[in-house]
């Protein structure tokens, strides 16, 4: 994989409406990110649900929680199937996690799932750009169009860098210490796949409630939040 820059603010926007995708920034996302440390190269996509409900796991991963600043992924999905934008750079959301997951992520040399993890030593912040679902994670279902814009989000950010969904994990597959998200990974690969073999890319994302369905004449929508957002307690 020669591609590894990590993009900056305007092309994931791009790769994101590319897929049709409907897009919420956050004020202050493009500048939110932890600059302690480093921030690629970029090797793959994490998937996390977030184990909570709205707005408050929202509030969660842009301030982050007591011991973890936020920001706690780089995109926030609505139970709707709307995107919010919440990090631009590196964030706290992966974690460390297993080294031999690493190498078969970067090389996508596994099968229909990669190796157990055994030991967190690889910084997955640094590798790994997370998106965070909203569900509480305790058997809920995930809407058709909440699911399938998770889908789109990460067949965006393999488009850009030329990877197959063998670059997309879930949290985990990453470390044994997290159990998220409470969805068949390999089917999820197996969605993502079928997304990157669509070339014709111009359709938008369902209403909300709705699946999504193709109209491709229609440009995604954008938004912008509003400043009075609520602080975490």
């Amino acid at each position: 994989m020669s591609n590894t820059t990590p993009m900056n603010a305007d092309q994931m926007l791009a790769a994101l409406r590319a897929e049709g995708l409907r897009i919420t920034e956050h004020p202050g996302w493009r500048s939110h990110h932890r600059p302690d440390r480093p921030w690629g190269p970029m090797n793959g996509v994490l998937i996390h649900h977030t184990g909570g409900n709205p707005p408050s796991d929202l509030n969660v991963v842009w301030t982050g929680r007591a011991g973890l600043a936020g920001p706690l992924c780089h995109s926030y999905l609505a139970k709707n199937g709307s995107v919010t934008m919440i990090g631009n750079g590196r964030a706290n959301h992966a974690g460390a996690g297993d080294a031999e997951v690493y190498r078969q992520v970067v090389r996508e040399s596994y099968g229909d799932r990669p190796s157990r993890p055994v030991k967190d030593t690889v910084d997955g912040n640094t590798h790994f750009y997370g998106l965070e679902i909203s569900n509480p994670g305790k058997g809920q279902a995930f809407p058709p169009a909440q699911y399938q814009a998770a889908v789109r989000w990460a067949a965006a950010i393999c488009r850009h860098y030329g990877w197959t969904a063998k670059s997309v994990i879930g949290h985990s597959e990453w470390t044994k210490r997290k159990g998220d998200p409470n969805f068949s990974m390999v089917q999820f690969r197996k969605d993502v796949q079928v997304r990157l073999q669509h070339r014709g890319l111009a359709t938008s994302a369902a209403e909300p409630e709705d699946a999504f369905e193709s109209a491709p004449d229609a440009e995604p929508a954008t938004a912008v939040i509003g400043n009075a957002m609520t602080d975490l307690p």
